[in-house]
């Protein structure tokens, strides 16, 4: 794509254009052959930094000394201090959505204005919307908005705001990323992604699975659980007498290999949860303790090895492809026993009790209405219009009337 694609050139003047959805100057100005290029919220501001620039970035005022401390430096305490009371899998993505950030690491963290974020979030659009880009192969071209990067920034910034660290220099500071940046950093429409797959779907997509992989996938809807967890089911958290379990420990794998890492002894939110084994669930288990090994607690393995999330991955793909199923990844049979336990359950608390989430939000995020659900109720609200249409029209009665003889019009 070209610039014009996203600007326009203001008329009479020479290197200044606007953007057409957030209305920002860009400026541009070459100077010994190198060309630089700033974004101002007004004409005036992009004029004067023209005729005033000299190709060194200015240097800050009295009220900008360099006692505060640059993105980068911030994000090293972050990573030594909070990262060790995260999951192996969270501390990933969030280095992996870092990446862009970098672009401003070198800024000190009162220089990181909303118009800084601005000029950030204009340049990445730019860039992902070029042709080079879109054109860049599998696995490239896919970058839909900037929220996932925007987001990080402001948990960094929360961090930087309560750590004891940095508390005198942040007080005053508020946060530069505000609600018009992820408007503007919006790419492309997401993929139209089915994610709560139906009770039918589900026991179609068993079908497919074999024999170890459909327990699993079963052991994962009826507990509801993260695929971690119920691959690191362990024997020792199992009570088949009193029908309990504990959804305690969970499986890591490395997130580029997909090979198993450790076994860690609690679950995201760091909080065991008891389950019901219910008859279905205790068929699984019975399953299971024909392949149960002296001294290996897994309920799930192979030869006594954990299992690896690729070789998961391999057995789904396979299952949903042969089936037919319109559903993709591993977490849809989370999404879909927090769907049916809303349903059936009539709230979010029978949410919250199948899924563990703490959190009303996520557990509503993850049991919301579907196209399933408007079908459902679209049908039921036209065939109430049907019935009141029908009983509302007034029945004719031609007992009482007279038929007339009848007569030639001369």
């Amino acid at each position: 794509m070209s610039r014009s694609d996203h600007y326009k050139k203001i008329r009479n003047t020479k290197g200044i254009y606007q953007h057409k959805q957030t209305c920002q100057y860009m400026v541009e100005k070459r100077i010994k052959g190198k060309l630089f290029s700033k974004t101002f919220v007004s004409l005036f501001e992009a004029k004067q930094w023209q005729k005033q620039f000299d190709g060194q970035e200015l240097s800050p005022g009295p009220d900008e000394a360099n006692d505060y401390t640059t993105l980068k430096e911030v994000w090293e305490r972050m990573q030594q201090k909070h990262f060790p009371t995260l999951a192996t899998s969270t501390k990933a993505v969030w280095r992996r959505r870092y990446e862009l950030l970098k672009d401003l690491e070198h800024l000190p963290m009162n220089r990181i204005t909303p118009a800084k974020i601005t000029d950030w979030v204009i340049d990445k659009v730019t860039h992902f919307n070029s042709e080079d880009y879109q054109t860049s192969g599998r696995g490239k071209a896919g970058r839909c908005n900037l929220n996932n990067e925007l987001n990080m920034f402001v948990s960094i910034f929360n961090w930087y705001k309560q750590s004891e660290d940095f508390e005198q220099e942040a007080v005053s500071l508020t946060c530069p990323v505000k609600l018009k940046h992820r408007k503007m950093g919006f790419i492309k429409p997401l993929p139209d992604k089915l994610k709560q797959i139906n009770l039918e779907h589900a026991f179609l997509f068993f079908d497919f699975l074999k024999p170890l992989y459909q327990d699993l996938a079963k052991m994962q809807f009826f507990t509801a659980g993260r695929i971690g967890e119920v691959a690191g089911l362990q024997w020792s958290n199992i009570d088949l007498k009193n029908r309990r379990m504990l959804i305690k420990h969970t499986c890591v794998w490395d997130m580029s290999t997909k090979m198993f890492i450790e076994l860690k002894p609690f679950p995201k939110n760091r909080e065991a949860r008891a389950v019901f084994i219910t008859d279905e669930i205790m068929e699984i288990l019975k399953r299971r303790e024909a392949f149960r090994i002296p001294g290996n607690q897994y309920v799930f393995h192979v030869e006594g090895a954990p299992l690896n999330y690729c070789t998961i991955q391999i057995n789904y793909r396979g299952a949903q492809r042969q089936s037919g199923v319109p559903y993709t990844g591993t977490h849809i049979l989370r999404h879909g026993m927090a769907k049916l336990a809303r349903k059936v359950g009539g709230g979010l608390d029978a949410v919250l009790a199948m899924t563990g989430h703490k959190d009303l939000k996520l557990a509503d995020h993850y049991s919301k209405c579907t196209e399933d659900d408007q079908k459902d109720f679209s049908e039921m609200i036209m065939k109430h219009i049907r019935k009141e249409m029908q009983t509302d029209q007034p029945k004719i009665d031609f007992e009482n009337v007279i038929q007339l003889k009848r007569s030639k019009i001369s």
